[in-house]
């Protein structure tokens, strides 16, 4: 993976927690996500007659990514609502990694070498490593643990799905504007029916964060998309999910939960994943 890459897509892992911190705190979570992906889809509907349309061979894993996405939009603040952010969010990122590396060498045949591999599973185990906090972990918290490895299933899913319909399209951020459009538009609908007061509350009261939120959400969901159409799917992803490095410093110095023994042992797990992904043989 070059540099540039690299560098790119830990700006969007930056973007992912800020974004995810902005959903934990700003109100009820299922409203605060769902004025977030509305707000990211009107992004998406400005930009989308500047790109050109993806191929239409790509269009029905276009669909199931808008679909698995919208899952995840809801799967996410459900587990927000039982567990801290510093749990559960990264136990979601870093289960996902491990699946994506699976997925990819099963439907896209890409086989990491062993070194990156061996990256690859620094990362997902250290950011997993949270599930056996033993203050927040699966014995005192097994409901947040739960939802939180459901919505890194979701995250694997949607990532591998979005990185092979991408490499079909041939626009990558077409294909990348479509699906945060979709899902956007989608996910407001479903909540709208249960969540409308919540949903008027959030955008009288908390609009600015959820701006800021809807902007970051979409521009890393881009980036990201961009990446895997010209490097190792798991290996994006995996470098992606350094965002808990940055999720545990909003956890810890923003949200107060606390920066325990498991948190460092999680972070140094993490570096020495992010040192074997960018070995070059």
């Amino acid at each position: 993976m070059s540099i540039e890459i690299t560098m790119i897509v830990l700006l969007a892992a930056i973007f992912n927690a800020s974004w995810n911190a902005i959903v934990k705190v700003s109100g009820d979570r299922i409203a605060v996500m769902a004025v977030i992906t509305l707000l990211g889809s009107l992004v998406s509907a400005f930009v989308l007659p500047f790109v050109a349309l993806p191929d239409p061979a790509s269009w029905p894993l276009l669909g199931l990514a808008i679909l698995i996405h919208t899952a995840y939009h809801f799967s996410l603040p459900m587990a927000y609502h039982y567990g801290d952010f510093g749990q559960v969010y990264p136990i979601a990122r870093g289960s996902a990694p491990l699946l994506v590396t699976l997925g990819a060498a099963a439907f896209a045949g890409e086989m990491l070498g062993f070194l990156p591999l061996l990256g690859v599973l620094f990362l997902g185990v250290g950011v997993m490593s949270l599930a056996f906090d033993t203050d927040t972990g699966i014995t005192r918290n097994p409901r947040a643990i739960l939802l939180a490895l459901g919505t890194g299933a979701f995250i694997a899913s949607y990532t591998l799905v979005g990185g092979i319909g991408a490499r079909q399209a041939g626009s990558v951020l077409g294909f990348a504007v479509l699906l945060t459009l979709g899902n956007g538009l989608l996910t407001f609908a479903i909540a709208l029916t249960w969540k409308a007061k919540e949903i008027k509350r959030v955008i009288s009261s908390n609009l600015a964060p959820a701006v800021v939120g809807g902007g970051m959400q979409v521009g890393a969901y881009w980036i990201v998309i961009w990446a895997m159409a010209y490097a190792p799917l798991g290996m994006v992803s995996a470098l992606r999910e350094t965002s808990v490095l940055f999720a545990a410093l909003i956890s810890t110095i923003i949200l107060k939960e606390g920066f325990g023994v498991w948190r460092f042992v999680s972070s140094g797990l993490i570096a020495c994943g992010i040192a074997l992904t960018r070995y070059k043989p």
